[in-house]
């Protein structure tokens, strides 16, 4: 099965950038996109339709329009879809979007970012804090549980190209990159890239600024976690840095049945 992470930074300009024409020449299950910034009616879906996603899980902000969003499409319809994680703070902000695919389920997740001052960065926390818990109890019941999406988090200094610059930078922060330790740690996920390329040097987002992405000075910030005790279904991993409708890559995740 082949699953796609992809922040497409707003869903309307990646599909005029081709988004769809892309997604039509890729053998993929099921694509997760993150940073909708759009609601269902706001979306031409003929394109993904034709691109052969029949089935479409969204779920959008409605504390502000054109913000946040995330959206499963997958060729198959899934066995479930639950939109949110059960807590209006967040889901007003359409972050989690809950498919069940088979024994699979896929959380389709887009992480607070802290950039716009304090008041966002202890929201970030906070979400981090209740989003652990909430997977936790997921778990319990569904235990073939993949994690994928933009955790605006780089965990370790090989996950970004210039680590000392940027130690007081939301992304990587102290706090952040013990969350992300806990994370694994507590749910037993293994970072899927990570388990695959101990050492290899990956990006996944790049600044607009300063031809970032032409130098490949970036940072990575998007996932797939999955449970090591499954982790020899893992077949590959791999950022396809090359796909440019938006700041971020698309991350291609395979996993044998």
């Amino acid at each position: 099965m082949k699953i796609v992470t992809y922040n497409v930074n707003g869903i309307r300009a990646a599909l005029r950038k081709g988004l769809a024409e892309w997604a039509a020449e890729q053998d993929i299950d099921v694509l997760c996109l993150q940073e909708t910034k759009a609601a269902p009616d706001q979306v031409d879906t003929e394109e993904l339709i034709q691109a052969g996603y029949g089935h479409a899980a969204w779920h959008s902000a409605t504390s502000k329009k054109g913000y946040s969003g995330v959206l499963t499409l997958s060729k198959q319809e899934p066995n479930a879809v639950v939109e949110g994680c059960a807590l209006d703070v967040y889901d007003c902000e359409g972050r989690v979007i809950r498919t069940d695919h088979g024994d699979l389920t896929i959380l389709n997740c887009y992480f607070p970012n802290g950039g716009q001052g304090e008041h966002r960065q202890a929201y970030k926390y906070r979400f981090l804090d209740d989003f652990l818990a909430f997977v936790k109890e997921l778990q319990l019941t569904r235990p073939n549980l993949l994690v994928v999406g933009d955790y605006n988090i780089a965990h370790q200094e090989i996950d970004l190209h210039d680590p000392k610059r940027n130690e007081k930078t939301t992304g990587f922060l102290p706090e952040e990159r013990a969350w992300m330790t806990k994370w694994f740690r507590e749910t037993g996920f293994v970072d899927a890239f990570r388990h695959l390329h101990p050492e290899k040097v990956e990006y996944s987002w790049w600044s607009y600024r300063a031809n970032a992405r032409g130098n490949n000075k970036g940072w990575r910030i998007d996932y797939h976690s999955y449970p090591a005790q499954l982790s020899d279904r893992i077949l590959r991993v791999e950022h396809l840095s090359d796909v440019l409708h938006s700041d971020h890559c698309p991350i291609l995740i395979e996993l044998q049945p």
